[in-house]
């Protein structure tokens, strides 16, 4: 019987050795620095040697190290001829999470994720209804909820609801607006799907930011109403009127100028949680993209996002 360590452990001491670098290694992996430290040791454990000299800097292999080197190298370079050779394209990971966050966070983002793992495929899955893991119907889901769904990891950011609307709709200098005011614009509103009482809609809104004579009458006079919050975000931004929206969805928007935020009070939002089987034989492919996610949403230039409901 093979005695053989982890292969995610294989895989950071290849990078890291290759790179000499243990940030240039997580780069490529989708891996923070201190967890190719950790697989690192793990290996070093498991051989019961030193592979790498950490200090004085830079970065260098130890004898043993530069001996296990070759090996770990063509041992990867065989396998991947040996997939090469059946000539079936892998299964692309496949990922699930509400259309919303795919469409305004996920997707213009995922560049980064091809560049660093330009071999593995991916299939994105925007849907509003909860996929079965157990079922087969994806890998990885990025469920949004108020709290963590059983078996979620930590999550990865929370959002916070605000009005947002084309820039149009608000004088240049008159954001933000007072909740009367607001209250005359045309109102667009999106479907929570699941029946949370504590939902962040417009109801909520005009409860926490009016009060006496600045509250609107109900029912609210909404203008618009989708069934999809990605779509409300469409009404908003061609200036149809005003969307209640979780800020990491429209980060870039506003960013760019094309929303403006109506008024600054907000709502608290949900968060969102990766969860995927525990036993899945793709687990470490899957934790790679989950540490990417994670990198990429605290990164200089990440915002946060919003969808209804738990998903």
């Amino acid at each position: 019987m093979r005695r053989l360590p982890p292969l995610g452990a294989l895989r950071a001491f290849e990078a890291a050795a290759r790179r000499l670098s243990f940030k240039d290694a997580a780069d490529e992996l989708g891996l923070t620095p201190t967890a190719i430290s950790h697989q690192v040791r793990l290996l070093e454990a498991h051989c019961g040697a030193k592979l790498f000299r950490r200090r004085p800097r830079p970065l260098a292999l130890t004898e043993a190290g530069a001996k296990l080197l070759p090996g770990v190298r063509d041992g990867f370079d065989a396998l991947a001829r040996a997939v090469g050779a059946l000539g079936v394209e892998p299964d692309p990971l496949r990922v699930t999470a509400t259309g919303a966050f795919v469409s305004r966070w996920l997707t213009p983002r995922l560049a980064g994720w091809r560049e660093a793992h330009p071999d593995i495929g991916l299939s994105v899955i925007g849907a509003d209804r909860v996929l079965s893991l157990d079922n087969g119907e994806a890998d990885l889901a990025i469920r949004y909820a108020r709290a963590a769904p059983p078996g979620a990891e930590a999550e990865i950011f929370r959002d916070r609801y605000f009005p947002v609307c084309g820039p149009a709709l608000v004088r240049p200098g008159g954001a933000p607006l007072a909740p009367a005011a607001l209250a005359r614009l045309p109102l667009i509103r999106f479907d929570w799907f699941a029946k949370d009482p504590t939902a962040p809609d417009w109801d909520a809104w005009f409860d926490a930011a009016s009060g006496g004579d600045d509250a609107p009458r109900r029912p609210l006079p909404i203008a618009l109403r989708y069934r999809e919050e990605a779509h409300a975000i469409e009404a908003a931004l061609t200036g149809q009127g005003v969307a209640l929206c979780g800020d990491i969805v429209v980060a870039d928007d506003l960013a760019a100028g094309r929303l403006v935020r109506a008024s600054d009070i907000a709502l608290p939002g949900y968060g969102f949680y990766p969860v995927f089987r525990a036993k899945d034989p793709r687990r470490p492919l899957i934790e790679a993209f989950v540490a990417w996610l994670r990198k990429t949403a605290a990164g200089p230039a990440s915002p946060g996002a919003g969808q209804k409901g738990v998903r």
